[in-house]
């Protein structure tokens, strides 16, 4: 399962400890003083990447060799936002179309996204315990993450609006080439290799308690008459 359609839960994919190591990640939002021009300054300053002669924005998706720290420089203040996802989540497969638009929207950012099932590592480092988990990185820092439950274009625009201050395009919708992809919003069957490695590990151990248990009756005195009898 996976997070909530227009305002469902999210997927599990951690434990409790791995959302205070999110906590801890980020800072926690100050509050700010009233005012329509306080309340519209930008939360992170985003340096934005020059896009002359650049003729494709596009979201770039990383495969199980790729670390996302080698596409996150620490000495920039560059923005990317990151998706989290998983092939088989119907929730990530409907923000898919939508998330495959935002490069057009903002070209000046970067989009990446990655399969937290292959990247189990980066999803406890950074508290991702439900998918999809959106968050937006400065350099390799993550500032802030994408909590709305309704997960469409309009969302997600008006989300980095309010924390860079970058305006989006206005003429960029969702078209049918974005729910071809890159990002796929059809859903595929994969194996939950975890839970798989669990269960035959608990057989596994099962049947060794068996074979051991006898073991010990036939050790006992009388235990082997008993059993003949």
């Amino acid at each position: 399962a996976a997070g909530g359609e227009g305002g469902g839960p999210a997927a599990p994919l951690g434990q409790g400890r791995e959302q205070a190591a999110l906590e801890a990640v980020l800072p926690a939002p100050a509050e700010e003083p009233n005012g329509t021009d306080s309340a519209r300054a930008p939360k992170v300053t985003c340096e934005e990447r020059n896009i002359t002669g650049m003729a494709q924005f596009t979201l770039q998706i990383l495969n199980v060799s790729q670390d996302l720290m080698e596409f996150l420089n620490p000495n920039s203040s560059d923005c990317t936002l990151v998706l989290f996802y998983t092939p088989w989540c119907r929730f990530s497969a409907s923000l898919a179309p939508h998330f495959n638009s935002l490069p057009r929207a903002f070209p000046t950012l970067r989009f990446l996204a990655l399969d937290a099932s292959q990247h189990s590592s980066l999803s406890t480092r950074f508290g991702t315990v439900a998918v999809p988990n959106i968050l937006l990185f400065q350099g390799a820092k993550p500032m802030a993450r994408f909590n709305h439950t309704d997960r469409t274009l309009e969302t997600l625009k008006d989300f980095i609006f309010n924390q860079t201050g970058i305006e989006a395009k206005s003429d960029v919708a969702v078209t049918e080439a974005d729910w071809e992809g890159p990002l796929p919003s059809v859903l595929t069957k994969g194996i939950d290799w975890l839970l798989l490695f669990s269960m035959l590990f608990l057989a596994s151990f099962v049947l060794y308690a068996t074979v051991r248990t006898e073991s010990i009756r036939w050790l006992i005195p009388g235990q082997e008459h008993e059993h003949q009898e």
